[in-house]
């Protein structure tokens, strides 16, 4: 039997994917290497399922050829996602910046994503590990552990490298590299920060302190670009958590900086005016946690100093930093903390109206496998729904 399509992953976009082309007519089989399908969705966003964002839009997404996102997106945007949660009665809320959660549990997304492939008549066979790839003129034929498979069309939907625990692996990045597919160079994102004992040595007291602040990540000439995450901070005992962080991680390279303001939106001139009668650390601990702003006025030796008896000098040295702190990471927590690999396939070697690889016939890449990283809070799904989309109708409507 020759397949109409054959999906390699059953996760997010590979389940979608096979259930919309599948009722579409098309005779679709998912397979996956895992006992359990969609482990990732089940553990994300707390075992709830962040699945899209309300907001989501193509200045939420990196890539280094960040135009490629925005044909899928207009395509099949959250609004569209959101109305197939509804359909099935699936119970949200809406709880931060458009990030979107089932009130339940995560498996109410997996249960929906595998009644859509029984509408469609989808064939899925796990747990299968897929050992060779070919492809001749007409059709790609699969060396599986379940025999050999073949199809007209072929989908990769792996994943990335995050949370290797649950089974993640770079089978994307290995098919790309056998068929001559260019990737750019991959790492951990949205991963917590590490640091040296001797930069985080005086913060390590403060571990599980929540602030709320700003943080700005990336330099302009990079290719990635700078941007700045005004969200909370999570001091930990290994670094720097917390979604402004894990925000700022995917904009952070080695060796750089990243540029924190404690106050937030808090402003300093307004802090500090008409308090010239308090101490340095009691105005600070209006806008901070007391600990954190006893910590802060101790490194530059202000604590319990009138604000009155503080030069100018030091004032301006005090403004600085704590609105323009910098701190070096040593690194990040790496894969097995990370919630998405940046980089993947090269974007410029795809069709953004198909998903499939210009150079190489019926052979499509879709999700995070793909360099198109979304910003925290559900983005990622959404880049998983909408390139699933566009592949599962190319596959319906193109011509073999």
């Amino acid at each position: 039997m020759i397949w109409d399509a054959i999906i390699i992953g059953g996760g997010a976009a590979g389940l979608f994917c096979a259930g919309i082309a599948g009722q579409l007519g098309k005779k679709v089989l998912v397979l996956d290497h895992a006992p359990v399908l969609g482990e990732k969705i089940r553990i994300s966003g707390g075992g709830r399922c962040n699945f899209t964002n309300l907001h989501s839009a193509p200045e939420h997404f990196l890539s280094l050829n960040p135009h490629f996102v925005k044909s899928p997106l207009a395509r099949y945007s959250a609004k569209d996602f959101i109305n197939l949660v509804r359909e099935y009665r699936i119970p949200f809320h809406e709880k931060h910046r458009g990030q979107l959660f089932c009130d339940n549990s995560a498996k109410d997304i997996i249960q929906m994503l595998l009644t859509e492939c029984q509408k469609g008549d989808v064939t899925v066979h796990h747990p299968v590990s897929v050992t060779h790839i070919s492809q001749t003129q007409s059709h790609w034929s699969l060396e599986t552990t379940d025999g050999i498979k073949k199809a007209t069309h072929l989908i990769i939907a792996t994943g990335g490298l995050p949370v290797p625990a649950i089974g993640a692996s770079d089978f994307g990045l290995q098919i790309a590299k056998q068929f001559e597919i260019p990737t750019t160079s991959v790492r951990p994102a949205l991963v917590p920060l590490s640091f040296t004992s001797n930069e985080f040595s005086a913060f390590t007291s403060l571990a599980g302190i929540s602030i709320e602040a700003s943080v700005q990540a990336g330099q302009r000439n990079q290719s990635y670009g700078t941007y700045r995450f005004d969200e909370d901070l999570l001091i930990t005992h290994k670094g720097l958590s917390g979604p402004a962080i894990l925000q700022a991680s995917s904009y952070w390279q080695e060796g750089e900086a990243i540029h924190i303001n404690w106050l937030g939106k808090a402003d300093f001139d307004a802090l500090f005016s008409e308090a010239d009668k308090k101490n340095v650390d009691t105005i600070l601990a209006e806008a901070l946690p007391q600990r954190v702003a006893q910590l802060l006025t101790e490194q530059l030796k202000l604590t319990k100093r009138n604000w009155a008896e503080v030069s100018k000098k030091d004032r301006e040295v005090l403004r600085t930093h704590l609105t323009k702190a910098q701190m070096k990471p040593a690194g990040t927590l790496g894969w097995k903390k990370a919630e998405v690999m940046l980089g993947g396939i090269d974007t410029k070697a795809l069709d953004g109206k198909t998903m499939m690889a210009k150079n190489l016939k019926n052979l499509y890449f879709i999700g995070e496998c793909v360099d198109i990283t979304g910003h925290l809070g559900g983005h990622n799904f959404q880049w998983a729904w909408s390139s699933a989309f566009v592949c599962a109708n190319a596959i319906a409507h193109l011509k073999s």
